[in-house]
């Protein structure tokens, strides 16, 4: 069994315990039932759709807060206190982006004691380039990364709402099960068998080949800089056998309009859960518009023409996605589809386009 992490970090985009952020509490229990030492530190509201901005031109506040059972909702106070009965951790909320979180959480809150930032639960899927370019998950946990510390975007998808509340506990037993994988053997991202040996042995200078080999691997000396893990919120959760998980590469989509004019009752996420309707612009030479996108097949693809292997390909097909990125706008290397110890069989293999199966427990 490998060592627990020595600390780690839960934040997201969604905010605290709310209806709109249902499941930081759980994960939060569930990691502190392994015995891993946890740390909160999220925005103090609903940041969802921000990517990884940061906040640079206000000064940020925050506040403790103090979760109770058995939804997470407790009290904030502006100093450090003692537990009252019932609470079961101190959190941290910033007012601030979910990147932003994450920045002060490790270099100004808890510097040098956090080895893996776990970003999620999600409320909704982050599959695709069109949801996790735009993710203020993906952005917090790309953040970790970006401070050479390991992280995760964990995410899930919600194919009805409310997602039903017997489906929710398994979704967490299934988290806790890959990320405990994956910290155990974390995967590795070396495309340097890709350079050409000849370039490498005229290099100019030894800098020169440092810098090359440099721009070819992973951020921490050729390990996978993050992972995305989306889980849908399906029955397949509690089959006989469990959800199957597969490595799998991003969908490279788009999107088209995403605002409406015109309509001055601002959506927010709630866009993404309502039944797009044409309305017509009441004041053409109107400057208003407000979140309101126009999904066409991003929410609800033809599972046909979805490309094998993809996150969106497996999450329509009843399947957990675990999707290695790059802290960087790219891909990673064949050999990052697996755990490290499976990279030198993987690196010239067919299972570089996604689709492998992901094992746990050897099974």
């Amino acid at each position: 069994m490998h060592n627990p992490p020595q600390r780690v970090l839960i934040t997201n985009d969604d905010g605290p315990p709310s209806k709109d952020s249902p499941y930081v509490f759980g994960l939060y229990k569930a990691l502190k039932e392994l015995g891993w030492n946890v740390i909160v530190v999220l925005p103090s509201s609903q940041k969802s759709w921000i990517g990884k901005a940061f906040q640079i031109h206000e000064v940020i506040t925050g506040r403790y807060y103090y979760p109770c059972e058995p939804d997470g909702m407790g009290e904030t106070s502006e100093s450090r206190r003692p537990l009252k009965e019932g609470e079961v951790g101190e959190w941290i909320l910033l007012d601030a982006t979910p990147a932003t979180c994450t920045n002060i959480a490790l270099h100004n809150l808890f510097p040098g004691q956090i080895d893996l930032v776990l970003s999620g639960p999600n409320y909704g899927r982050n599959t695709s380039a069109a949801f996790a370019l735009s993710s203020g998950t993906v952005g917090a946990a790309m953040s970790g990364a970006l401070s050479r510390v390991r992280s995760i975007a964990l995410s899930y998808g919600n194919f009805q709402y409310p997602p039903p509340e017997e489906l929710i506990s398994p979704a967490h037993e299934l988290s806790m099960r890959i990320i405990q994988a994956l910290w155990g053997d974390w995967g590795r991202d070396e495309d340097s068998e890709a350079l050409s040996t000849f370039v490498l042995e005229h290099m100019d200078h030894e800098k020169d080949r440092t810098q090359l080999l440099t721009q070819t691997r992973g951020l921490r000396d050729g390990e996978v800089d993050l992972y995305a893990i989306n889980i849908p919120i399906l029955p397949a959760l509690i089959q006989e056998g469990g959800m199957k998980v597969v490595w799998t590469r991003q969908w490279r989509n788009e999107y088209g309009r995403l605002f409406k004019r015109g309509d001055r009752e601002p959506k927010g996420v709630g866009a993404i859960e309502e039944e797009q309707k044409l309305v017509q612009n009441s004041e053409e030479d109107e400057l208003v518009f407000s979140f309101s996108p126009e999904w066409k097949g991003l929410l609800s693809p033809d599972k046909g023409a979805l490309p094998y292997g993809t996150d969106a390909w497996g999450i329509h097909h009843d399947m957990t996605t675990v999707t290695p990125l790059k802290a960087t706008f790219g891909e990673p290397s064949a050999g990052s589809m697996g755990l490290g110890s499976e990279h030198s069989e993987l690196v010239n293999s067919r299972w570089s386009r996604g689709g492998r199966p992901f094992v746990l427990d050897g099974r």
